[in-house]
C-alpha cells in the first residue's frame, strides 16, 4: 500500500501569518505551487494558503441574497459566510487570505485516503505532519497524478 511518504513533497516551503499577500504569491508562483502550510513562529501550523485563496480575492463583493417572509427578511448565506468572504477578499496578509483548519494527514497516511479527502473536501493542498507535530511534506494534486504515470509504467 502506497502512502503519503510515498508521494509528499519535501523539504516544504512554508509561508508566515504576517507575511504580505504578494510576497506569498510570488513565493507560490516562483516555486511553482498551488499552496503552503502557513506557521507560527512555534512551527505550528495554522492554515494553508492556496492560489484558490488568492483568486478569491479578486470575486466581486458577495452581496447576501434575501428573501421576505412575511414582511421578514431571511438571509440565504449566514451573516458569519458573508464575512469570511469579505475578509479574504480585503486580506493584505497571509493570516486574512488563508484557509483556516487545514486538513493535514501523517506519512502513513493511505494515498486512497488522501484522494478521497482532496475530492470530498474540496482542496488541493494536504500538509503531511509527523505525530510529534513536524512538518515533513505536502501533497498536491500533481503528486497525485504522478502516482497515475508511474503506476501505468
Amino acid at each position: 500500500m502506497r502512502t503519503a511518504r510515498d508521494i509528499m513533497t519535501s523539504p516544504v516551503i512554508t509561508l508566515k501569518p504576517t507575511m504580505e499577500i504578494v510576497t506569498a504569491a510570488k513565493i507560490l508562483m516562483d516555486n511553482h505551487i498551488n499552496g503552503a502550510p502557513v506557521v507560527d513562529d512555534d512551527g505550528t501550523i495554522v492554515g494553508v494558503l492556496t492560489r484558490d485563496d488568492l483568486i478569491t480575492q479578486q470575486r466581486k463583493i458577495p452581496l447576501p441574497s434575501y428573501f421576505v417572509v412575511l414582511d421578514a427578511l431571511i438571509p440565504l448565506h449566514s451573516v458569519g459566510q458573508v464575512e469570511k468572504e469579505m475578509e479574504k477578499i480585503a486580506a493584505t496578509t497571509v493570516e486574512h487570505a488563508m484557509t483556516r483548519t487545514p486538513v493535514i494527514v501523517t506519512p502513513d497516511t493511505a494515498i486512497e485516503d488522501i484522494a478521497s479527502l482532496m475530492l470530498d473536501k474540496k482542496i488541493h493542498t494536504i500538509p503531511v505532519q509527523q505525530y510529534d507535530g513536524e512538518i515533513v511534506g505536502v501533497i498536491g494534486k500533481e503528486d497525485l497524478l504522478k502516482t497515475l504515470f508511474q503506476a501505468a509504467r
